[in-house]
């Protein structure tokens, strides 16, 4: 009996430990894996797989790497462009300007080389025309030649028609203008009507001299302005007559004065720039202005010998002024005595048009272009500009300022009623003058002192 419990207990024992066995959790495999199962523990061997082998890390490129990258792409293919300026290339003038927006083209246009030739005139290189420099410029490989200079025009022409694989850039030209009469001249002397290679381009200065004329007008203690003259072309006169027409419009409407008591006048040199023996001397000419009572002297000429004779005669007591022209920096000469300079920034439109040379896009045009309005002094868009002087007084200064915005506005100064200086109509009441008409004006107007047309 007592066996017959034991053999029951046992048994009882033996069930409950297969029970417990059964719910246990499964144990973790070890290391010695039955050989069976060995295939499916290791699959076949991969790199990634692989438990003994780190993985290879990919180092990210480095910014050194990808600026060596960006550096072995093809460089800009190389365009080269030529200027012929009629001056010294650093006059403080006309010259200058030219020669700065050369530079700026350089730094905004990749590949592009500037190359030069200065003082191409008749009395720096006597024997020697400006389609001949043009040739030297071409031999240095350049695409596209600037002729800088009003008296470079006939040669221009010649050599564009000579070269018409060559761009050729004209300022203040106007042979393709449709509505000039250079263009009816072309045809009769050449026989073409078109010059597809050629662009002529110039800045709107009647607006900077008229700015001029306003400064000179709301400062003169004397009432008389003198106006320092190269030679006598179109050019010339419209701008002399704009320093005029601005200077008479400021005189009047902010000073309230009567227009008969403005003093205007206005004598030639026969150049753009002093050539001794062949011009008169631009310091006896400002000298004569300051001793005969003009006591302010604004500058049609390419170099600043006005704003010098101004510090001479303002160191020796007197009270006398000046405006240069042409470029942006002329005022440092003299600030104690400068009022302000119009000039010149051939940058934005050089860059243009040489951009659409090497480019491929380039088209024939005239352009005839104003200020930005918006930003007037912005070197990036401006084409035409005018930075105040020092000198100018306060009071003046706020004056021009509104005078600037009456022309940003739409003032108009040649509208009539006006009459040339031999007292003929230009304008009649009301009339505002054509394009034509301001950039071929053929006498100066009345009102003014000096000589219309140069002595036969």
């Amino acid at each position: 009996m007592r066996s017959t419990k034991l053999w029951l207990i046992i048994s009882l024992l033996v069930m409950f430990s297969l029970i417990f066995s059964a719910c246990a959790p499964t144990a973790a495999p070890t290391t010695a894996a039955p050989e069976e199962t060995e295939e499916a523990a290791q699959p076949e061997e991969t790199e990634e797989a692989a438990p003994t082998e780190e993985p290879v890390e990919t180092e990210e490129p480095t910014p050194t790497e990808e600026v060596e990258a960006t550096e072995e792409a093809a460089p800009a293919e190389e365009f080269v462009f030529g200027l012929l300026l009629v001056g010294p290339y650093n006059d403080h003038g006309w010259s200058q300007a030219h020669y700065e927006a050369g530079l700026y083209v350089e730094e905004n246009l990749p590949g592009s080389r500037m190359v030069y030739i200065d003082k191409v005139n008749v009395a720096d290189r006597p024997g020697t025309t400006p389609a001949q420099l043009a040739d030297e410029l071409v031999a240095q490989g350049a695409e596209l030649v600037v002729f800088n200079s009003d008296d470079m025009k006939d040669s221009s022409t010649e050599f564009a028609l000579a070269n018409p694989e060559i761009m050729v850039v004209m300022a203040s030209g106007d042979q393709v203008w449709e509505d000039g009469i250079e263009k009816d001249q072309i045809e009769e002397t050449y026989g073409v009507s078109e010059i597809p290679n050629m662009v002529n381009v110039m800045g709107r200065m009647e607006y900077g001299k008229m700015m001029a004329g306003c400064a000179a007008a709301l400062t003169t203690q004397t009432g008389q302005i003198g106006y320092l003259g190269p030679l006598i072309n179109d050019e010339t006169r419209r701008l002399a007559a704009s320093a005029y027409l601005g200077a008479k419009y400021c005189w009047e409407e902010y000073l309230g004065n009567d227009p008969a008591e403005l003093g205007f006048k206005v004598t030639w040199i026969g150049f753009w720039f002093n050539i001794p023996g062949f011009t008169s001397d631009p310091t006896l000419v400002a000298d004569d202005f300051f001793n005969t009572g003009h006591d302010v002297v604004i500058s049609g000429i390419d170099t600043t010998e006005g704003l010098q004779e101004a510090i001479k005669f303002a160191d020796a007591g007197q009270e006398v002024w000046a405006i240069p022209y042409d470029f942006i920096g002329s005022c440092s000469e003299g600030p104690e005595v400068c009022l302000g300079v119009p000039y010149f920034n051939w940058g934005p439109s050089y860059l243009r048009h040489f951009t659409a040379a090497a480019e491929g896009t380039w088209e024939s045009t005239f352009e005839w272009l104003p200020p930005d309005w918006e930003d007037l002094n912005n070197p990036d868009t401006t084409n035409v500009g005018f930075v105040q002087g020092d000198a100018l007084p306060e009071e003046a200064s706020a004056q021009l300022d509104e005078f600037i915005a009456e022309l940003a506005g739409g003032l108009n100064l040649f509208t009539g009623p006006l009459n040339y200086q031999d007292e003929s109509q230009f304008l009649a009441e009301g009339e505002v003058a054509t394009d034509q008409q301001v950039w071929y004006l053929p006498q100066l107007l009345e009102g003014m002192e000096g000589q219309s047309v140069s002595a036969e």
